[in-house]
């Protein structure tokens, strides 16, 4: 039995999904790194980690970078190719440098309106650094935004 001591947690309602599912190779490849994914059922993300700041939020609102007190570098990326919606049908809320701790709301996207427009919703959380964590375990299925996903040690 492991006593975790760190967690990663749903940064939205939906359904948690393997990393390897996702359909960009990028992220599924695991050349990002560790993690999973959540199909979002809710239109509100919030800060995935219990203290951290946001490295880089980038200006399109599809994508933040977090490094969390613990020395995780993770990526939240919301849908496969958003970049290309240049903004659309997403509201930022944070900006780099912003301290933050779990449930802080980092973002609005608008679900639907991502797929209407033909967009893969899926949100995307990798640790791009994962050689710093041991004894890993994600939960899959349904999720609340805050809930335990991925629980770790540190090395």
């Amino acid at each position: 039995m492991n006593n975790y001591k760190s967690v990663i947690y749903a940064p939205c309602d939906g359904e948690v999904m393997r990393l390897e599912d996702v359909m960009d190779e990028v992220f599924s490849s695991g050349v990002m790194g560790e993690g999973f994914a959540v199909i979002p059922s809710s239109k509100k993300f919030i800060f995935p980690v219990d203290m951290g700041k946001i490295e880089n939020a980038y200006k399109t609102g599809h994508a933040y970078t977090v490094i969390t007190d613990d020395g995780l570098d993770v990526l939240i990326h919301i849908g496969i190719d958003t970049v290309e919606l240049n903004g659309k049908h997403f509201e930022r809320r944070v900006s780099a440098g912003d301290p933050l701790k779990k449930g802080d709301i980092m973002a609005y996207a608008d679900i639907d309106k991502i797929m209407a427009d033909g967009f893969d919703p899926v949100c995307v959380i990798v640790v791009s650094n994962p050689e710093k964590m041991h004894n890993v375990e994600i939960s899959y299925g349904k999720c609340y935004a805050g809930d335990e996903v991925m629980k770790y040690n540190l090395k």
